[in-house]
């Protein structure tokens, strides 16, 4: 269900119903956001939405997604969200983390043979997030893209993340994939790469600074619709991505307030 303080956060962001729509009122879009988020948790084909749920049809939810994310409200509310836990204090930005993690996929765009999968068709989840796992920016390509190429897009796509005095953060302290033009990118961008050296000994507490974005994947792809890909179009598997890390800020959020 969607409570009252994360509802009072996304109705600001949703576009408005036009005074004289023909047909029918829509269905409210509060209810439209459960049905949504029913699907989500559950992996379930839209037409197979209950009716008796009362969140309107699988085939109206879907419609009121696919609004929703062109009018770039799942963004939107992904950095509000950012921006209250920036606030809060419970960003690191001392360092972020990237790595990517493999999904099954039925096909569409952005979808590829899976080298760890027997080259079944499949797609990866591309993330950064900080120093405690919040997840900062997600990017869906193909699931035989190399991780390194993605390493730039990754950076350059957090968000301008306000909440604090002076301008809004976009760039973390520490980062980095085995990569050497990475690292000179990396360092033009005043980001001090943290990688091993292939055939090198690791860096001492490497494995804990990537504890943190194991977990993150954990955390989104606890939403069974994240876990295995059924969108065919890509913008629409974006929208229950972005609306997954708002969900995760949203309860570190809470854990936050008294």
């Amino acid at each position: 269900m969607v409570d009252d303080e994360l509802w009072a956060l996304i109705e600001p962001l949703l576009p408005q119903w036009p005074e004289r729509s023909p047909g029918p009122r829509p269905v409210p879009d509060r209810l439209c956001l459960q049905g949504i988020l029913f699907v989500l948790y559950n992996d379930i084909a839209w037409q197979l939405l209950p009716l008796e749920l009362g969140f309107g049809s699988g085939q109206t939810c879907g419609r009121r997604l696919d609004r929703w994310q062109k009018a770039g409200v799942f963004d939107r509310l992904h950095r509000v969200l950012l921006a209250e836990l920036n606030a809060a204090g419970e960003l690191d930005w001392s360092r972020a983390c990237v790595d990517g993690s493999h999904i099954r996929a039925k096909g569409g765009a952005d979808t590829g043979p899976s080298p760890v999968d027997r080259r079944k068709t499949g797609s990866k989840h591309q993330l950064i997030c900080d120093g405690r796992g919040t997840p900062l920016k997600v990017i869906t390509t193909a699931a035989n893209v190399n991780d390194v190429t993605q390493t730039l897009a990754l950076v350059d796509g957090i968000p301008p993340v306000a909440g604090r005095p002076g301008r809004p953060r976009r760039r973390p302290e520490a980062q980095g994939y085995d990569s050497n033009p990475n690292r000179d990118a990396l360092r033009k961008r005043r980001i001090l790469p943290v990688i091993s050296h292939k055939g090198r000994p690791n860096i001492k507490g490497l494995g804990k600074l990537r504890y943190v974005v194991e977990q993150t994947f954990a955390l989104l792809h606890h939403f069974k619709r994240l876990a295995v890909r059924g969108e065919r179009r890509t913008e629409l598997h974006d929208a229950f991505v972005s609306l997954a890390c708002s969900l995760i800020c949203y309860r570190r959020l809470k854990k936050t307030r008294p």
